[in-house]
């Protein structure tokens, strides 16, 4: 059911593009890509929103690499809903541009924060929560930061400790925990008082304007900024690329006067790799993994990824990640997947 008077939502859509090398690339990463099905994961985020935010009120950040395809792949929203950032300034600052552009239109609005590339399949519960959320924000002017349950002790994550209830499903956060070594996240876990940061969240703008004043003035002032210019372009392009690089977990969050965390009742993935996608792949009964016709003789827990047509075979080997694309290939073990990134960086610059 659409609310009554919707929240802004910012939806996240930069990114480098290299854990997926070399489906993904610089002008093409995680999010532009056709993972799971014959969808984005943009399109996906933005298919979870269709009946409950209007198109108008959908704001997409990318950045200039990456704003073509942002473009053509997602037509039906406004043009002028689709911001390329002229620099990487991380969170905070793309977060800031987002309050200030909202406030143009309505300064007393509520504001959901998405991230563009996680795979949540239950669309339903996904928007009573994020209804939720934003309500907890209207009702109680704390930041509100949604937490996932987690399903094993994951050291990739970054964490929520939580405090005493709020109420059924709510909690105050005591504070944020970055990415722990593995032992840590097995006590974070065994714990059950810890919860994944998935880095959705919800305030209303005079909240968020309040921390941002107390904490990042220069942030502070360019929401002003934008919120007032008359050439909002202009002021972009003038003022962004000197903003201060700070994730918003550490430019507001962390130290914020009151900060609540709604507990998830949707599912989530992040599918932070190729290991992770392997999960909604066909299996065959050696576990090998593929979205495409595979031959195999003793070949076992391999995943195989292609966007081109024909076969692929394996033959004696074992705990491979192979993905081919028209220019590339990449065939890697498994428990290298994490230093996909280093090779990127090594690869010739017209694929990267």
């Amino acid at each position: 059911m659409p609310m009554s008077n919707p929240p802004f939502v910012l939806v996240l859509a930069g990114g480098s593009g290299e854990r997926f090398w070399p489906l993904s690339r610089r002008a093409r990463p995680k999010q532009l890509l056709k993972l799971l099905s014959a969808r984005t994961l943009l399109e996906e985020t933005l298919d979870r929103l269709e009946g409950f935010i209007p198109p108008e009120r959908i704001l997409i950040l990318t950045n200039q690499d990456q704003e073509a395809a942002v473009r053509e792949t997602i037509q039906w929203l406004p043009p002028e809903n689709i911001v390329a950032e002229p620099a990487k300034r991380d969170t905070a600052a793309a977060i800031a541009l987002a309050v200030g552009w909202v406030a143009r239109r309505d300064p007393s609005a509520t504001m959901l924060v998405l991230p563009a590339d996680h795979v949540i399949r239950d669309t339903a519960a996904f928007q009573r929560d994020l209804a939720a959320a934003a309500a907890a924000a209207e009702e109680t002017g704390a930041l509100v930061t949604i937490g996932i349950k987690p399903t094993w002790a994951c050291p990739g994550y970054g964490y929520i400790e939580m405090g005493e209830a709020v109420s059924e499903g709510v909690y105050n956060v005591r504070r944020f925990r970055e990415k722990p070594a593995p032992e840590l996240a097995l006590v974070f876990f065994d714990s059950g008082n810890y919860r994944w940061n998935a880095g959705m969240f919800a305030w209303s703008l005079p909240a968020v304007l309040r921390e941002l004043s107390a904490q990042l003035p220069a942030l502070a002032d360019f929401v002003a900024q934008v919120r007032s210019a008359p050439d909002f372009t202009a002021i972009l392009n003038e003022t962004f690329p000197h903003l201060p690089k700070i994730s918003i977990d550490y430019a507001i969050m962390e130290n914020a006067a009151r900060v609540i965390m709604l507990e998830a009742g949707f599912d989530w993935d992040d599918v932070g790799s190729w290991i992770a996608v392997a999960g909604y792949l066909s299996k065959d009964e050696h576990d090998n993994a593929a979205n495409c016709p595979l031959t195999t003789l003793d070949a076992r827990e391999n995943i195989v990824f292609s966007d081109r047509p024909g076969n692929i075979a394996l033959l004696g080997v074992s705990d491979l990640i192979v993905v081919q694309t028209a220019d590339a290939t990449l065939i890697c073990h498994r428990h290298e997947a994490e230093r996909i990134k280093q090779l990127t960086g090594k690869v010739a610059a017209e694929l990267q």
